[in-house]
């Protein structure tokens, strides 16, 4: 009932929203000759943030059109080279005519982003797929929000999203490097340890771990605390909800992305509301780069999808209850997950120093795990004064992380091709 109550409440502010629509107008038409006064520019404020607090945030669009390479434009396409009713694996296609204008080469290795599905799009690794294009061909998983799913494809459940990483691998071919940030830690490493025990020609070269919970035992956040302390019985009753109608996915039970956003703001309300406050200030002012930049942040941070009940649940169980995964007891459809078979794929573990979401010692534990990997061909780096979205976009990813991931890349890279 959640979940229709929730519609109804969208629908129902429809009013207030478009009322707030016309005030926008009515405020910044230059007929107005009130709109550039003070009672003019707080009325425009007050309605675009009553505006912005109302409407529905879709998918956001990757605005990666371009990027710049050593001071040369280099044009982006995106193509999609792998689907399933539940992702599709999306290439940016960098222009040739533009690498070799700019002196580059055209063929780079194959780089693959496994991102979160978590409740946000991949469109939040924006910023990590442009600083990867730079050296690489950059692929990522775009997963279907579960309500758009029908019934009749079917249950999306851990084992499936393994399965998905490894025919995703396998359809890309060669011998591709593997970038998880955050939630796709534990069924990456897991799925690289299976596809490394089948001595299989796709397995990863390398794998990256950004800020995962490999082993959430470890430095454990509140976010962890919850999910430890709620019984398994508490996340069902609560957490799971119907899709209603229109919804091509109706009658799916659903962890709601919505519940999710909720769930986080109110861990930081006190953060959100003081920005919504700025945002209003810089509204009333004038001041455009402090709209520009409250907006490009939360039409991102609003964006949300929903997961599929079992995936959910299955998460919450195998990797923050029981732990399975760092135990030796994670299983794949009857087969047990050893950890000890990956020997020839790097690993890299990225974590960060203010990371409230995976604690420090959650992602390194990926190098305890793997004990018969050679040391010439791991990488652990712990940044410092960054968060958990810092480890994977900013200013200190670009000028600190990314060097150091381009270097453990290019050097298993190296290793990879003499095998």
């Amino acid at each position: 009932m959640l979940y229709a109550f929730h519609e109804l409440a969208y629908h129902s502010a429809m009013p207030l929203r478009v009322g707030a629509q016309m005030a926008r107008q009515f405020w910044t038409s230059p007929l107005n000759t009130a709109s550039d006064t003070a009672i003019g520019r707080t009325a425009f404020a007050t309605a675009e943030l009553v505006e912005s607090l109302t409407r529905r945030y879709g998918k956001p669009d990757w605005h990666l059109d371009r990027i710049e390479i050593g001071g040369h434009k280099i044009g982006i396409t995106q193509e999609v080279v792998w689907t399933s009713a539940w992702c599709k694996l999306v290439k940016f296609v960098r222009n040739r005519d533009d690498l070799k204008a700019a002196g580059r080469a055209t063929d780079a290795p194959t780089l693959v982003i496994i991102a979160p599905l978590s409740g946000h799009y991949a469109t939040l690794l924006r910023g990590t797929v442009e600083g990867f294009l730079t050296d690489y061909d950059v692929h990522i998983t775009d997963w279907t929000n579960a309500r758009e799913v029908p019934l009749l494809e079917g249950r999306f459940d851990f084992a499936d999203y393994m399965d998905h990483v490894r025919d995703m691998l396998v359809a890309l071919g060669g011998r591709s490097h593997v970038i998880a940030v955050c939630q796709p830690g534990p069924p990456v490493l897991a799925t690289c340890a299976l596809m490394a025990e089948d001595n299989h020609p796709n397995r990863p070269a390398s794998m990256s771990f950004l800020g995962s919970p490999i082993d959430a035992r470890l430095s454990p956040t509140v976010t962890n605390q919850l999910a430890e302390e709620k019984p398994f019985t508490w996340f069902k009753s609560n957490m799971i909800h119907t899709v209603p109608f229109p919804y091509a996915g109706v009658g799916r039970r659903v962890y709601p992305g919505f519940v999710q956003l909720y769930s986080f703001m109110s861990m930081n309300e006190e953060k959100h509301i003081d920005a919504h406050r700025r945002y209003f200030d810089s509204l009333v002012d004038g001041d455009g780069d402090g709209v520009d930049k409250h907006e490009e942040f939360y039409d991102e941070y609003l964006s949300v999808l929903d997961l599929t009940e079992e995936f959910y649940l299955q998460t919450i169980d195998y990797v923050f209850q029981q732990h399975l995964l760092p135990r030796g007891l994670l299983t794949h459809r009857g087969r047990c997950v050893d950890l000890g078979a990956i020997t020839d794929i790097g690993l890299a573990t990225i974590e960060g120093e203010n990371d409230d979401i995976s604690g420090v010692g959650q992602t390194q534990a990926a190098h305890v795990l793997t004990p018969n990997l050679p040391d010439t061909r791991r990488l652990l780096h712990v940044q410092s004064e960054v968060g958990h979205y810092g480890v994977f976009n900013g200013r200190r990813f670009r000028e600190q992380i990314y060097p150091r991931l381009r270097d453990f890349i290019t050097r298993n890279e190296a290793v990879s091709a003499e095998i």
